[in-house]
């Protein structure tokens, strides 16, 4: 096994600050990262099609998307685990019906069951990104979505996770949840990724902030959490950094012994 370190990094909250930019700090520590010769990659909750940009200015393209229900090594897909199609049907639908509306998302483009919904634009705001969900009422649904946005409030998941144990309900905004394959995560991903660059698992960090970086933090072996993370997340990391609006990527590499 190669003895590189393969270091993956969430996005918001992780790599971006709470204004959605990138510290120069952390881009600055990534050019060292890959200087030295290590793999710096993204795990994220995000489609591809929604950090491309970020992509490119960090020059990385292996990363692990969709709660690691699709990943990319050197820009070739690698590992993919899609949702039930008929469940997911059944349970948008139901939703729908609800004023619960959902967004679909492939691995390229991310399409609504409504026109238009206050939860949806208030939710996909704070992400402030510069690609929206598509409409249109003869969208055809048989096709692969790896992660599937679901409009509700925390007072419902219980339910619809009796009714749809197929799926993870992963909580991202207060109006909204992940919905992934169950048994899915960003530690799922990552194992694969581990598995398809031979690399040694003592060699392997992760970074993050939220309730969908618990697994991958609880599962890596080098992980930290940053200053600003939830509890949950504080908890079962190995180590805890700053704020990201503190230089907190850059004094986790440093805590790590990654960076000097």
């Amino acid at each position: 096994m190669s003895n590189q370190a393969l270091i993956f990094f969430d996005i918001d909250g992780t790599l971006l600050d709470h204004d959605k930019k990138l510290p120069q700090s952390t881009k600055k520590a990534i050019a060292q990262l890959q200087a030295k010769g290590h793999i710096t990659a993204i795990a994220t909750g995000r489609g591809p099609f929604m950090y491309l940009p970020l992509r490119e200015e960090l020059q990385i393209d292996s990363f692990v998307s969709f709660n690691g229900s699709y990943v990319v090594i050197n820009g070739e897909v690698i590992f993919t685990n899609p949702l039930n199609g008929e469940r997911l049907s059944e349970l948008t639908t139901e939703g729908l019906a609800k004023d619960q509306p959902a967004v679909f998302m492939t691995e390229k483009a991310m399409h609504s069951n409504i026109d238009r919904h206050s939860a949806i634009d208030d939710s996909l705001a704070t992400l402030k990104l510069d690609v929206t969900p598509s409409f249109d009422p003869e969208f055809n649904q048989a096709q692969e979505f790896y992660q599937t946005l679901f409009f509700i409030e925390k007072e419902d998941e219980q339910y619809y996770r009796e009714k749809y144990p197929e799926f993870e309900f992963v909580r991202w905004h207060p109006l909204s949840v992940d919905v992934i394959p169950k048994g899915g995560s960003k530690a799922k991903g990552i194992e694969a990724a581990v598995k398809a660059l031979n690399i040694d698992p003592d060699h392997v960090y992760a970074f993050g902030d939220g309730l969908n970086d618990v697994e991958m933090l609880r599962t890596v072996k080098n992980s930290v959490a940053m200053g600003n993370a939830v509890p949950e997340a504080k908890e079962v990391a190995k180590y805890v950094t700053k704020d990201v609006d503190q230089d907190g990527i850059l004094h986790g590499l440093k805590m790590v012994g990654l960076l000097s």
